[in-house]
C-alpha cells in the first residue's frame, strides 16, 4: 500500500499501473530529450538498477530497486520499529543515495540486454514465489515511477484523488495568472511599438526645435532688457524706501498721540458706562418697587364655591357647610384691617365711624352722641343673653358695609373711569339680578353668605384702585422737593 505525500492517507494504485510491459516501463523511465541537443547525442540519466549496452537503444528495468524508495511511499506495517520509521522518513527527502550516478550517452549507444536469468528464475520458481515476485515487481516498479515523477517536478508523488484535484485547481489558477501577465506584457509591447516615431515626424520635430531655439534667443534678449529695467527700478525703489521711512516716522508719532488720546477717551467712556449702569439699575429697582403691590400679597381675596375668602378664611355660613365661627371672626378681622389700610393709603377718613382692627375681636366705634361700640365678631350660641350681642354684630356689619360704600364713592370721584360692580343701599348690597342683606338676624344663611361674598368682591375692586393709584408717590415726591 502507498500513502499520499500530502495528506498521508493510504491510497490504492490502479491495476493498469502494475500491468505495464517492459517496453512501456522503458519508455516511461527514458529521460526527456533536450531541445538544444541533437537526437544522436541525447543525454540519459541512468540510475542504479539499469544495465546499459552500447549496441542497444533501449534500457531494461532491474527489479532490485532501492528499498528506501519503496519504504518512503508505502504505509508502514505495525511490526516496523521506530528506528526503521525514522530512517524511512529521512529517506523521504533524499531517496537518491550517494551510490547513484548519472552517465551521459547518445541515445543510439543505449542498449539493454534481455535479463534471461531473472525470467528463468521466475519461471522456475513455484507459484507462491511467482506471486510474491510479481507483487514485489509491481511495488518496485510503481516506486521507481513515483521517484521519477517526483524528481522531474516540485511535487512528491503519489497523490490521492482529492489532493490531485486541489493541485490541479492551484496549477490552473497559476496558469491563469501567468496568462494574464503575459497578455499585459504583450499589450505593453504593442503600445511601445505603436509609439515609434516616423521619419516625417522626426523632421517636424527638428523644425520645431529650431523654432524653439529662435524663440529662446529672442526671449534672452527680452530678458536682458527687462534686467536693465529692473536695475532702474531698484534705484527708484531705494528712493521710495527713504520716503517710506520718513512717512513711517510720522505715522509712528501720529499713532502715539492717537493712543494717548484713545486712552483718555476710553477712561471717560468707562466712567460714563459705569454711571449709566448705576442709573439703569436704580431705574429698574424704582420701577420694580413702583409695580410691587404689597396689598395683594398681604390680603388675598378669592372665592371658594359659594363663599368669599380672604387669606384663606371663609366668610359666611351654610346649612350644608357650617363654617366655624372662629374662622368667620378671623375673616372679619382681616377684612376690617384691609379696609383701614386702604383708607390710610388714600388718606380717607370715614364719617361717623372709626375702625379698630383687633383680629378675631375687631370692632367699629360710632362717633357721635351715643359713642356706641359694635363688635365685629359673632357666636353660635342661641341663649337670650346672646341676642343683644347678635344685634350689635349686625350693626357692626352694617357699619362695615357703610364704610365700604363711603370708600367706594370716594374712589369713583377720584377716577371717573372706575365703576364698582355692586351697589350698596343701607344694609343691602347687590346688582340688577338681586340684592342681599348683610344682617345675620332674621335672614337666611344663603342670603347672608351671598351678601358677604359681594362685600369682599366690592372691597377687592377698591383695593385694585388703591394699588394702581399714585397718591402715596405724589405725596412722597412733594416732600422730597420741599427739602
Amino acid at each position: 500500500m502507498f500513502s499520499c505525500q500530502r495528506c498521508e492517507q493510504p491510497i490504492r494504485l490502479d491495476e493498469s499501473l502494475g500491468d505495464l510491459s517492459t517496453a512501456s516501463v522503458d519508455l516511461l523511465l527514458a529521460p526527456l530529450p533536450d531541445d538544444n541537443v541533437p537526437e544522436s547525442t541525447t543525454q540519459i540519466q541512468i540510475r542504479p538498477g539499469r544495465t546499459l549496452n552500447k549496441s542497444s537503444k533501449q534500457t531494461s528495468f532491474k527489479p532490485e530497486t532501492d528499498v528506501s524508495s519503496l519504504a518512503k511511499r508505502s504505509v508502514a506495517s505495525p511490526q516496523i520499529s521506530n528506528s526503521s520509521r525514522s530512517s524511512a522518513s529521512n529517506n523521504k527527502e533524499s531517496f537518491l543515495g550517494p551510490s547513484e550516478s548519472y552517465v551521459m550517452l547518445p541515445r543510439s549507444h543505449i542498449t539493454v540486454p534481455p535479463n534471461h536469468s531473472t525470467e528463468n528464475s521466475i519461471d522456475g520458481a513455484n507459484p507462491d514465489d511467482q506471486q510474491r515476485a510479481s507483487l514485489s515487481y509491481r511495488l518496485k516498479l510503481a516506486s521507481r515511477l513515483f521517484d521519477l515523477m517526483s524528481s522531474r517536478s516540485e511535487i512528491d508523488h503519489p497523490l490521492c484523488q482529492e489532493c490531485t484535484d486541489m493541485l490541479l485547481d492551484s496549477l490552473s489558477k497559476q496558469l491563469s495568472d501567468a496568462s494574464r501577465e503575459r497578455d499585459c506584457y504583450l499589450d505593453f509591447v504593442k503600445k511601445v511599438n505603436s509609439r515609434v516615431i516616423s521619419d516625417t515626424k522626426q523632421d517636424d520635430l527638428r523644425k520645431e526645435i529650431q523654432e524653439i531655439k529662435i524663440r529662446e534667443s529672442r526671449a534672452i534678449a527680452t530678458l536682458k532688457e527687462i534686467e536693465r529695467e529692473r536695475d532702474n527700478m531698484k534705484l527708484e525703489l531705494a528712493d521710495l524706501e527713504k520716503e517710506a521711512k520718513e512717512l513711517d516716522q510720522l505715522e509712528e508719532s501720529y499713532w502715539q498721540e492717537f493712543n494717548d488720546f484713545h486712552i483718555l477717551l476710553q477712561t471717560f467712556q468707562n466712567e460714563r458706562d459705569s454711571v449709566n449702569l448705576k442709573y439703569d439699575h436704580d431705574a429698574r429697582q424704582l420701577e420694580k418697587l413702583q409695580k410691587t403691590n404689597v396689598y395683594n400679597d398681604t390680603f388675598c381675596i378669592s372665592q371658594d364655591g359659594n363663599f368669599g375668602t380672604i387669606n384663606g378664611f371663609r366668610l359666611g355660613r351654610l346649612q350644608t357647610q357650617p363654617v366655624e365661627w372662629s374662622e368667620i371672626n378671623a375673616a372679619w378681622g382681616q377684612a376690617l384691617l384691609l379696609l383701614a389700610t386702604i383708607a390710610n393709603k388714600l388718606n380717607f377718613t370715614f364719617k361717623n365711624y372709626r375702625l379698630v382692627p383687633l383680629g378675631s375681636f375687631s370692632r367699629i366705634e360710632k362717633i357721635g352722641d351715643d359713642n356706641a361700640v359694635y363688635g365685629l365678631y359673632g357666636s353660635g350660641d342661641i341663649a337670650i343673653s346672646r341676642l343683644f350681642h347678635n344685634s350689635r354684630f349686625d350693626n357692626a356689619m352694617v357699619a362695615f358695609l357703610n364704610c365700604v360704600q363711603q370708600l367706594g364713592e370716594y374712589a369713583e370721584r377720584q377716577d371717573p373711569n372706575l365703576k364698582l360692580p355692586y351697589s350698596i343701599n343701607k344694609d343691602k348690597i347687590g346688582d340688577r339680578s338681586g340684592e342681599a342683606s348683610i344682617r345675620r338676624q332674621f335672614n337666611q344663611d344663603e342670603s347672608w353668605t351671598r351678601a358677604l361674598k359681594y362685600t369682599l368682591t366690592h372691597l377687592k375692586w377698591i383695593l385694585a384702585y388703591a394699588s394702581s393709584s399714585n397718591h402715596d408717590w405724589v405725596k412722597q415726591k412733594s416732600n422730597l422737593l420741599s427739602r
